[in-house]
């Protein structure tokens, strides 16, 4: 049963902008988080909203990215701009759901040179 949903990735060129979109299938899931992995595997947080509703990036990011997020819809956003070819990765929404992690299954962003 897929409970995060995203969508929103792809294929752009370096300079360029991409954004990312994160349903929760059902009001018990709560997104929360953007992550991200590369090529070497490893997860990496990029952006989250701390608990006074802050977002909070990874400084890699900083100035380029920004988090939101609609509870209404009960979906968070990432709005990536001057995307690079060190942002490529596979970009995964994360939340909580029973006060237990969930995980979105990923979508592909990759920035050409």
């Amino acid at each position: 049963q897929v409970q995060l949903v995203e969508s929103g990735g792809g294929l752009v060129q370096d300079g360029g902008s991409l954004r990312l979109s994160c349903l929760g299938s059902d009001f018990n899931v709560r997104p929360m988080a953007w992550y991200r992995q590369g090529a070497g595997g490893r997860h990496e947080l990029v952006a989250t909203f701390i608990s006074d509703g802050t977002p909070r990036y990874v400084e890699s990011v900083k100035g380029r990215f920004t988090i939101s997020r609609d509870n209404a819809k009960n979906m968070i956003y990432l709005q990536m701009n001057n995307l690079k070819p060190e942002d490529t990765a596979v970009y995964l929404c994360y939340g909580i759901k029973d006060l237990s992690p969930v995980w979105g299954q990923g979508t592909q962003v990759t920035v050409s040179p």
